[in-house]
Formats: structure tokens, sequence, C-alpha cells
């Protein structure tokens, strides 16, 4: 249990901070369909590098629809709308549409798996959910334009959707496959329609630039929160569940929000830090009960 929380608050970690580094490129630097591509098709040959030093199970047919569907729909419609929302959104903004993912995840599970979440947890997902509109509402004021601002956020909307899907349709191979095995075809199958958004890369300013700096963050992207998160989520998701692993996305907001203020990219208001901390506080509810609903189960068995 422990080290399924370990991985996944890494991998969060490394997602906020990707927030304002993917704003800082686009425009300036690159295009969102050049980032999409880079991370895309670049996880997926590090993915392959990686899977040549190990020894793999063989993939039952029953789970290529799960990786085909989890790749195209997941990863790939997760990874482009993000990054393509963060073109006409605020980057704080954009991270706090995405805490969404884990209502989506439960709202999955109670219909198409007759979960049942206890009272407890439903009371967390609420409590970081009512955070998270209340740093929408408080941000409104230092939005971009209205049209770019909707744009932006039903972008990320979609995203979010994507990354449900993508947990919960990953859950049980990830009980099977080894982390590589799995994602080594994940990532192939997003990188398939991935290469659609290749086309006029070699104009981009970052090509031609001297600057050491768009190259580190496209590096941090590649590496971080593309390649070292995903390898992270799987081990994660077979420790501790999908529905909790979605639950550590009510922290991406707060790292980002750290981040951009670091980086010069947004401002942070009192009102924000509040809500901020009430997300905190849902989350932590939530995994406490989550947990206590685990060690009942195995009571039970």
């Amino acid at each position: 249990m422990v080290g399924g929380n370990a991985c996944i608050l890494l991998a969060t970690l490394f997602w906020g901070v990707n927030v304002p580094v993917t704003k800082a490129l686009i425009p300036e630097w690159m295009s969102a369909d050049g980032v999409s591509a880079v991370r895309l098709i670049g996880g997926c040959a590090l993915f392959w590098i990686v899977s040549t030093f190990t020894t793999h199970r063989k993939v039952d047919r029953a789970d290529w629809i799960k990786f085909i569907s989890a790749g195209v729909f997941g990863l790939f419609g997760f990874i482009y709308l993000f990054v393509k929302s963060l073109s006409y959104g605020d980057p704080i903004d954009i991270s706090i549409i995405m805490t969404l993912s884990p209502v989506i995840v439960i709202l999955v599970d109670v219909i198409f798996k007759s979960a049942r979440p206890s009272i407890i947890e439903y009371a967390g997902v609420i409590t970081s959910f009512a955070g998270a509109i209340i740093v929408i509402l408080d941000a409104g004021g230092d939005m971009k334009a209205g049209s770019d601002r909707l744009l932006g956020d039903a972008l990320a909307l979609a995203s979010a959707i994507c990354y449900a899907v993508y947990l919960v349709v990953l859950e049980s191979p990830s009980k099977v496959y080894r982390p590589v095995t799995m994602l080594r075809w994940v990532f192939l199958f997003a990188a398939i329609p991935g290469l659609l958004l290749i086309q006029g890369m070699s104009e981009m300013p970052i090509i031609s630039s001297a600057e050491i700096s768009p190259w580190l963050e496209i590096s941090f992207i590649l590496l971080c929160p593309t390649f070292m998160a995903y390898f992270l989520v799987q081990p994660a998701i077979k420790r501790i569940g999908s529905e909790l692993v979605s639950i550590y996305q009510y922290l991406v907001p707060v790292v980002a929000a750290i981040a951009s203020v670091a980086m010069g990219i947004g401002d942070l208001r009192w009102m924000q830090i509040a809500a901020m901390a009430v997300i905190i506080v849902g989350m932590v509810v939530t995994t406490l009960a989550k947990r206590r609903s685990i060690r009942r189960t195995h009571v039970g068995e």
C-alpha cells in the first residue's frame, strides 16, 4: 500500500511541474502538436528500448483490445487534449479541471463494475471537488478572453475523461503484466495516431534555437511526466487500484500552482491557497477511507 502511494505521489509531482513547463514552450518554442508528438513518439521509443532488457509475458488475446483502447483513446487522447488545452487556458485552471478524473473513475466503477464506495469516500471526493470549484471561480477574473478560456476548459475536461478511461481499462491488465511490457504496447498504439502530429516540426523555433532552456524543458517533459510517471502509475494501479490512483490528481493543481509561481507564469492568491488546502483534505479523507475499506475486504477473505 505504501509503495503504491509513493509511486503515484512522485508521478503526480512530475505531472504538476509539467503544466507550467509545457505552457512555457507553447507557442514560443513549439506548437501543441509538436509537444504532443515528442511525448507520444519519444515515450514509445524509450519504453521499447527499456523493454529489450527485460523478459515479457505473452499478451493474452483478450487483452489486446484493452491495450489498443488505452493507447488510442486513453493515452493519445489524454496527452494531446491536455497539451492542446494549454494553448488556450491558464495552466492552473487547466490543472484544476483535470481533478475531475477521480469523479469519472468512481462513476464508471459504480455504473459498470457495481462498485459501492463508502459514504466517507464520497465525502472526500466531494470535498476535493468543491475545492477545485472554488479555485476555478476565484481565478475567473484573471483568465484570458472568455472564448479561449471556455475552449481550454472544454479540452481539459475531455482530457480528464480520457485519463479516467486509461486508468479503468488498464486496472486489470496491470495486475498481470510488468509495467514495461504493458506500456510499450500502449505507447505504440498511442504513437501511431501521434505520427499525424509531426508535420511542420522542422519549422518550429526550438529546432534552430541555440538557447538551452527550451531543450531542457522538452527533455524534462519527455523523461519525467511521460516516461517515468507512466512507469510509476502501473505499479500504483496494481497495488492500490485505479480509483485511489485517480484521487492523486487532486494534488496536480497544487504542484502546478507552486511551479507556475516559481517560473513566473502565474500568480497565486490566498483564496487559491485555501481552496487547495480543501483539495488536500478531501484527498486525505478519501485515501484513509479507501485503506479502511481494503483492510476490511482482506479481513473478510
